[in-house]
């Protein structure tokens, strides 16, 4: 698979996003939605595509991305000039997080403007370098953050991760309402939590609903980019450092993955063909 370049040339905030093609928010409207788990299994699966790929772990207060992706404690950026960080590598990702930069036991006990300029210097002074999409683990909820990307840096699109039950649409219709108001398109909706299989009978239960994800993907004109279900090996893959799509590379989780990160450069191919060249398969 093969981007086609749009970058922004004079209207890039900083040097090192130059050579940025695309950059997506993974967002939610809430906490406790598996948000990060996918923005981590994504990344992996855009990777197995063919794309270079990283990721910005935004969430300054809770981040989690070190974690997923076996980045041992206590390992610290090296600087690629002055007060430029280079990303630490994980899985052949690109990634940078603030909990590379402090304990991850110390609680963020920052106002909000200090979280803002925390999330642009995490942004704008990583060594990037060329990469065909930059995934933003976006924090949950519709704050300073979030309102710092929309006006700060030109982003692509973001992609809504939500869970079937109705409190969680609820939150993930203001995250879409969000981006829209800001004019950033929304390339589709992950339903996370979608079912759950019983591994001792085998009975498939829809535990936090049915049809949610689907419907506000409907309801606002955008793509259901797939349904992932509710297993205990997602959570215990993410924990222990392999996310799915590499610590089971063959299973379905991992499939259901690599059909997303095609749905998602699919609606990147769909807002490029406005502007020129559209997305190529190779």
């Amino acid at each position: 698979m093969k981007l086609a370049d749009h970058r922004g040339g004079p209207s890039q905030e900083s040097q090192s996003m130059e050579g940025i093609k695309h950059i997506v928010a993974v967002a939610s409207g809430k906490g406790g939605v598996g948000k990060s788990t996918v923005t981590a299994n994504l990344a992996l699966a855009l990777a197995g595509e063919g794309l270079k790929v990283g990721l910005l772990d935004a969430d300054i207060y809770g981040p989690s991305q070190a974690q997923m992706f076996g980045v041992p404690t206590g390992q610290r950026p090296e600087m690629a000039g002055e007060q430029v960080f280079s990303p630490i590598i994980a899985h052949g990702i690109k990634t940078m997080s603030m909990a590379y930069l402090v304990d991850v036991k110390d609680p963020m006990v920052w106002r909000g403007p200090m979280v803002a300029g925390a999330f642009q210097q995490l942004l704008n002074q990583t060594a990037w370098g060329e990469l065909d999409i930059l995934l933003i683990d976006m924090p949950p909820g519709t704050g300073d953050i979030q309102l710092t990307l929309s006006q700060k840096v030109p982003v692509s699109g973001a992609v809504i991760v939500t869970t079937p039950q109705d409190i969680a649409l609820l939150d993930a219709q203001k995250g879409i309402e969000m981006f829209r108001k800001v004019k950033v398109p929304v390339l589709g909706v992950v339903e996370n939590m979608s079912t759950h299989t019983c591994t001792q009978c085998g009975h498939t239960e829809a535990v936090f609903g049915a049809g949610g994800g689907e419907r506000i993907a409907g309801e606002y004109e955008t793509r259901l980019l797939g349904q992932l279900p509710l297993t205990l090996s997602i959570r215990a893959n993410a924990d222990g450092g392999r996310p799915s799509v590499i610590a089971e590379p063959e299973g379905e989780v991992a499939e259901s993955f690599r059909v997303i990160a095609r749905q998602v450069a699919a609606a990147l191919d769909g807002a490029d063909a406005e502007q020129g060249p559209s997305i190529s398969f190779s």
